[in-house]
């Protein structure tokens, strides 16, 4: 009599296992054409959740909920739920540029900072020419990602075709009754980008704010953001345009910080290669993680100290100083 074994029956196991974790990142379509039945199989994206909600209430597991409900094999994961409210600008578009393009194409992000819920404002499905998806209000969250990656299309929703049964009278959280209704079904494969509803008729709203730019021996950016952790300023300026300054570690710059007209910091600043290159409680100028051109304190806040935040109507000048 043939018998298997024990190692035998492991390794059948665990090859059973494998194929299982590969079937739960596809969906199964069937069509029916005349007596044939045709099997496709629809990989799954993952679905990515940001959203000003805080995790103090149950708005986020409610979220989770119905994506769990419309595909219980879904991978689910967030950027952030902690940004301040009504934040679209800083917390909701900058922190999508910040992470998006580091998760696989295909990728259906849901954002919901929607001070707007409600009103005659659209909900859209963004798609990227990468091919990223971003489903939430049309008010500026997905302006910064269409602006770096590029539009291939933009489509509105139909919400009375696409949104969670029993919530037709719900009008102020259409972050769970339509954005994650609708990000898992695209992300499960369940309906395609062009079922969404139709093409946008208009543009995908952007939020002014100060272009990085060069003129001269100055260069000039917004703050779209804070380190916040570290109190630390971010700026817009990447690290090629500031190249043209032709800057060495140790060259020092006049830095000016203005809200609108009015200026809040200006200092001598040197240009160098981390925080420790100066004394604790000092200036410097450093290339971020993202490779833009950032302001900080050595082992302090400098927002906190000098009364910076970040946002459209926040500038940062950088002068080189000539030896």
């Amino acid at each position: 009599m043939f018998r298997f074994g024990e190692r035998n029956s492991r390794r059948i196991t665990s090859m059973l296992i494998a194929f299982a974790l590969v079937l739960s990142t596809f969906s199964f379509a069937f069509a029916e054409e005349g007596t044939v039945v045709k099997l496709e199989l629809v990989e799954k994206s993952a679905l990515v959740f940001l959203t000003d909600f805080g995790l103090k209430d149950g708005a986020v597991s409610a979220m989770k909920g119905v994506a769990f409900g419309v595909d219980p094999d879904l991978r689910m994961f967030d950027v952030t739920h902690e940004i301040p409210s009504y934040n679209i600008w800083e917390g909701g578009a900058y922190r999508l540029k910040q992470t998006a393009e580091y998760w696989p194409k295909g990728t259906v992000f849901v954002g919901v900072v929607d001070p707007g819920v409600g009103t005659d404002r659209d909900s859209i499905v963004l798609k990227t020419k990468e091919g990223y998806y971003f489903v939430g209000p049309n008010n500026g969250l997905f302006g910064l990602v269409a602006e770096d990656m590029g539009v291939e299309e933009v489509r509105k929703i139909d919400a009375n075709k696409h949104r969670l049964k029993g919530s037709e009278k719900s009008y102020t959280f259409h972050g769970r009754d339509i954005f994650s209704y609708v990000g898992a079904r695209l992300a499960s494969g369940q309906i395609k980008f062009e079922d969404v509803g139709p093409k946008l008729d208009g543009e995908v709203v952007m939020i002014p704010y100060q272009k990085a730019t060069i003129e001269g021996n100055t260069i000039m950016g917004n703050i779209p953001v804070l380190d916040i952790q570290y109190g630390n300023i971010w700026s817009n300026i990447p690290d090629k345009l500031f190249e043209k300054l032709d800057p060495k570690f140790g060259d020092e710059f006049i830095v000016e910080i203005l809200k609108e007209d009015m200026v809040v910091y200006k200092a001598k600043v040197p240009f160098v290669n981390s925080f420790g290159d100066v004394e604790e409680g000092k200036p410097l100028i450093y290339y971020n993680s993202l490779l833009n051109v950032s302001v900080a304190l050595n082992m302090d806040s400098f927002a906190e100290t000098y009364g910076v935040s970040s946002g459209p109507e926040w500038t940062i000048k950088l002068t080189k100083v000539e030896k």
